[in-house]
């Protein structure tokens, strides 16, 4: 069985961004619920909507930062729940 990884990432609206993974499905996150209940120093700069647009797809993955400062397991974004263990 392959790995499922991110394939592409749409910025939506606010904190909501469309991500598609290699199987062809597509989810709709909001991760304004996370930043938002989870401070912390390396990633309270992505609550700035304009840092938080700059994701990339890089290694299967969708990260910000340029040292990957914020970045969660791809199995908490294919089930949209981003309060599993991330970063």
């Amino acid at each position: 069985m392959n790995a499922i990884l991110v394939t592409d990432a749409k910025y939506i609206h606010a904190y909501k961004v469309s991500i598609e993974f290699s199987d062809k499905t597509t989810k709709i996150i909001d991760f304004e619920p996370f930043l938002i209940e989870n401070p912390h120093p390396q990633w309270e700069k992505f609550i700035k909507i304009e840092n938080f647009k700059k994701f990339k797809i890089f290694n299967g993955n969708i990260v910000w930062g340029r040292n990957w400062d914020l970045v969660f397991p791809i199995h908490s974004l294919y089930t949209g729940n981003l309060l599993e263990q991330c970063c």
